[in-house]
C-alpha cells in the first residue's frame, strides 16, 4: 500500500465493540488481569508500561518508517534522551551533529556530562571529520539532518558506514522531513527519532516523542529506558497524534510547496542578506538533500540586511506570522533561534556552527502563500 494509505489505515482497526472507526482514548491507570496465571493474557497491566491508545499509535509511525518498532515518548526531548539513555553510559562516547536543536545541545553538556559520558559535537555534514572523531568507546553517532535551525543536511548512508564500522549505533532526528520525504533506516540508520509535537501531529494540539528502531533489540533498550524512567507519552496525546498523521502527507505537499514560493520571493527581494532553503538550488547542499529525501520540506531560514536589529523589527511587526517556538503546524511560525530554540547554546558555540544572530527561522504552514508572501513583503518594508 502507499504512504497516504498507510498514515491513515496503519495500526488502527475499529474497535471490537462498537465498531468505532476511531481508536477509544483508554484512559486508565491499570488493567484487570482474569486470574495469576493469565497475568498479561491482554497485553497490558500498568500504563505506565503500556496503553492500547499509545501502542495503536506506535504501530502507525512503525510502519510509516519501515522498523521492527516504535517507543512512544512524553516529548521529543524525552525520546532523544531515551536513545541517550539506551546505548550510553559512564565512560562511552558519543558524537553529536554540531548543528542540533538547542534541547539536544543542553542535554549532552549540562546533564548527561555529570554523569561520565563525553560528547563530540562534529560536522556531520562533513563525513571526514566524523571519522575523525570516532573513538574506541564511541557508542553513538546522532544525526540531525537537516539540522535545526541552520538546515545543514548530513549524508546519512555514508555516516550510517561510519557508525558500523565502529559498532556505534547511528540515530537519526527525523523529525524536520518526518518518514515521508526521509526514510533514514532505509539509508542505513539504526535509529529514526521524532518530536511528534512537529509534523506528526500538525496542529499544535501536544508534545510529543517517538523512536523507531531497525532491531528487536535496540527497541527493547529504548522501550526499558521509557518504562524505568516513565517518560511516556497519555492517551489522549497519542489519540490526537493519531488523527493529525492521516493528514500529513498532505500537509507535507502543501507547506513544503509554500516553503519554496516563500524561500523564492525571500532570495529575490533586495533586503534579504541570505535565504537558506534545501529546495533552492542556491542551498549549498541541494543535491544531498535532492538525492537522500523525496521532498524539501517546510523550514527554512533568512537573514535581513541589517542584522540582528532589522531582523527583530521584522519578527515584532510581521503579520499572520505568529512569533513563538515549534514548528510543522499549519499555522505558520517565525522564529528567533538564539533568542528562544537555542538560547541555552553558548555564543561562541552558536557562532562556530553558524547559528548567526540575525537568523530568523520560519515554519511554513498551509495559509495561501500569496497571503504569506504579502505579509513579509509588508514587513520587509518597515526595516
Amino acid at each position: 500500500m502507499g504512504f497516504t494509505t498507510r498514515q491513515i489505515h496503519a495500526g488502527v482497526t475499529p474497535d471490537p465493540q462498537t465498531g468505532s472507526i476511531l481508536t477509544p482514548i483508554y484512559q486508565t491507570t491499570t488493567y484487570v488481569q482474569p486470574s495469576v496465571d493469565e497475568y498479561l493474557s491482554k497485553g497490558y497491566s500498568y500504563s505506565r508500561s503500556g496503553n492500547p491508545t499509545v501502542r495503536a499509535l506506535e504501530l502507525k509511525l512503525n510502519d510509516l518508517e519501515g522498523g521492527v518498532d516504535c517507543v512512544c515518548f512524553g516529548t521529543g526531548m524525552a525520546a532523544v534522551q531515551g536513545v541517550m539513555l539506551a546505548f550510553l553510559s559512564a565512560g562511552d562516547h558519543a558524537i553529536i551533529s554540531d548543528v542540533a536543536y538547542g534541547g539536544t545541545y543542553r542535554l549532552c553538556t549540562k546533564v548527561l556530562s555529570r554523569f561520565g559520558v563525553e560528547f563530540t559535537f562534529a560536522d556531520t555534514a562533513k563525513p571526514d571529520e566524523v571519522t575523525a572523531a570516532v573513538r574506541d568507546n564511541t557508542r553513538l553517532i546522532l544525526t540531525e539532518t537537516p539540522a535545526n535551525p541552520t538546515m545543514k543536511c548530513s549524508d546519512i548512508a555514508a555516516i550510517s558506514a561510519i557508525a558500523q564500522k565502529a559498532s556505534a549505533v547511528h540515530a537519526v532526528d527525523n523529525t524536520f522531513l518526518t518518514p515521508y520525504y526521509q526514510r533514514p533506516l532505509e539509508l542505513g540508520a539504526d535509529v529514526s527519532i521524532h518530536s511528534t509535537t512537529k509534523y506528526m501531529d500538525g496542529h499544535n494540539a501536544t508534545v510529543g516523542g517517538a523512536v523507531i528502531s531497525k532491531t528487536t533489540e535496540q527497541s527493547e533498550a529504548v522501550r526499558f529506558i521509557q518504562n524505568s524512567t516513565g517518560s511516556i507519552m497519555s492517551p489522549q496525546v497519542a489519540w490526537l497524534t493519531l488523527q493529525g498523521c492521516k493528514t500529513l502527507s498532505i500537509r507535507m505537499d502543501h507547506q513544503s510547496a509554500n516553503a519554496m514560493a516563500v524561500a523564492e520571493y525571500l532570495e529575490a527581494h533586495p533586503k534579504v542578506e541570505q535565504v537558506r532553503y534545501p529546495g533552492l538550488k542556491s542551498f549549498p547542499q541541494h543535491e544531498l538533500a535532492r538525492r537522500q529525501a523525496s521532498g524539501f520540506g517546510a523550514m527554512a531560514w533568512f537573514e535581513v540586511k541589517g542584522g540582528l536589529d532589522a531582523g527583530k523589527r521584522l519578527m515584532d511587526n510581521i503579520e499572520l506570522w505568529s512569533l513563538a517556538e515549534n514548528l510543522g503546524s499549519v499555522e505558520s511560525l517565525i522564529t528567533h533561534p538564539v533568542t528562544m530554540t537555542h538560547a541555552d547554546v553558548e555564543k561562541a558555540e552558536r557562532d562556530r556552527v553558524g547559528i548567526i544572530d540575525g537568523l530568523i527561522r520560519l515554519s511554513v504552514g498551509l495559509e495561501d502563500v500569496e497571503d504569506l508572501i504579502a505579509a513579509l513583503d509588508q514587513a520587509l518594508e518597515q526595516v
